[in-house]
């Protein structure tokens, strides 16, 4: 601890947020004026969970939150006088335990299970967003100057001067993020980070959606991680890489012989994860708007496969070069950015464990997209879909034995009950479209 408050002295801090999550990714935090830093380090800082969605009942509303030092940065601020800095926390209830009910606390249960069993989880995402304006009458449009496409250069892009300005404060922040570029759609762009444990990598996605917003408002813009924003365009996913590396360092999803590098360990993982997915997809994908991305003729996956080539498979399996054995991976594609990075990541490692324990055998590859084969031909070959709705996805979600141990019956429940609400709301919710298409018709 003396070395953090040293850290911090040197850095000029004069403010701290504690920052942690609610069951559905979105971020909280308290902050306290630096002197009362040392004692939250010792001590913890009591705050009332009864108001964080998911959390506690009223009469069981007492926690506290615990820093992280290892998540200690100084947030990019204007002016010495509001240095701040952040920490990640974990949360306790009142008798000294871990909270299982916290994301972040999901996650290390589920990575200390795969370091039982030998295994470091790594993983690597690809967050996608859309830029918007929002105009005096409360609508929403893409800027005027952005009319680029995937990879576009544009001098007239402010685009490209916000992406470079997001990798400038992620470096500050002690993150390398590997690249930043346009995306498919107008107004759309993509970060994408460093390979990485998953435990870092999360907190890292939750300071990537934080920082995103921040400098988009800035520019007098709005970040949006909603999965379709707009109808007919690109929808914006967060593909995750993911591979298991032995807890000496060494590469175990990696095979010489096999024709994609692909040991029977990945294999099994992967196998595990397409035999799952639809169970986990309540966090996948995790709001309603989520499975209007998941149509099929659009990139995002619809169909429960994997290949190589093949960008219509759930699970796609990148190239990898020679002498990069660490670099064999497999990339999951229906994931979008409303989700909770914790429980993401957390429910990925969990299925893909499943696969090792229990044997799993993993299907053929399907070399050809997927989008163009009849409904008789998918039936044969074994290939099912992905859950059509919310409604559907929870339903799955609930029946899960596999959830309901990695998240605990709790937790489960209240997610489940969450999302159960939304997905009612939104089916009697009369939309615009509708109005328009029947108001003067019937």
């Amino acid at each position: 601890m003396s070395d953090i408050m040293t850290q911090v002295q040197e850095d000029g801090v004069m403010f701290v947020e504690l920052e942690f999550t609610d069951i559905f990714g979105v971020l909280k935090s308290i902050e306290l004026p630096v002197g009362m830093l040392e004692e939250a380090l010792e001590r913890g800082v009591w705050f009332d969970g009864s108001s964080i969605r998911g959390f506690s009942r009223i009469m069981e509303s007492d926690m506290y939150l615990m820093p992280d030092p290892a998540t200690y940065a100084v947030l990019p601020v204007d002016g010495e006088s509001k240095k701040t800095a952040r920490f990640m926390c974990d949360v306790y209830t009142p008798d000294g335990n871990i909270f299982e009910g916290d994301p972040r606390a999901v996650l290390k249960k589920v990575i200390a299970e795969a370091a039982e069993m030998g295994y470091e989880f790594f993983v690597g995402p690809e967050v996608e967003f859309y830029l918007f304006k929002r105009y005096e009458d409360g609508s929403f449009q893409t800027p005027e100057f952005d009319t680029g496409s995937y990879f576009d250069s544009s001098v007239k892009d402010i685009g490209s001067d916000i992406r470079k300005e997001i990798m400038v404060a992620l470096k500050g922040f002690g993150i390398d993020s590997e690249r930043a570029h346009h995306e498919v759609g107008v107004g759309q762009h993509e970060v994408g980070f460093r390979y990485g444990g998953a435990l870092t990598t999360a907190d890292n996605v939750v300071v990537l959606k934080k920082i995103i917003k921040s400098i988009a408002h800035k520019y007098g813009l709005i970040a949006s991680f909603m999965p379709k924003p707009l109808f007919g365009k690109a929808g914006s996913g967060m593909h995750t890489h993911a591979s298991l590396f032995s807890t000496d360092g060494r590469p175990v999803f990696f095979d010489a012989e096999d024709a994609h590098r692909l040991s029977l360990l990945a294999k099994q993982f992967i196998a595990g994860l397409l035999a799952h997915i639809k169970e986990i997809c309540a966090i996948t994908n995790p709001t309603v708007n989520s499975y209007k991305r998941l149509i099929s003729g659009y990139e995002a996956p619809v169909y429960i496969c994997w290949g190589s080539r093949n960008r219509s498979s759930l699970v796609r399996i990148p190239q990898s070069s020679k002498g990069r054995e660490a670099s064999v991976r497999a990339e999951v594609r229906c994931p979008d950015p409303a989700a909770s990075p914790y429980l993401l990541f957390a429910a990925i490692l969990k299925v893909g464990l499943e696969g090792i324990r229990k044997g799993y055998e993993l299907m053929p590859e399907i070399e050809d997209s997927v989008y163009t084969l009849p409904h008789e031909e998918l039936k044969k070959q074994g290939i099912d879909q992905l859950p059509k709705s919310l409604e559907a996805a929870v339903y799955l979600f609930r029946e899960s034995a596999l959830m309901k141990d990695l998240l605990g019956e709790d937790l489960q429940h209240k997610y489940a009950e969450a999302k159960a609400l939304e997905a009612q709301e939104y089916k009697i919710a009369v939309t615009d479209w509708e109005i328009e298409r029947y108001i003067d018709k019937c």
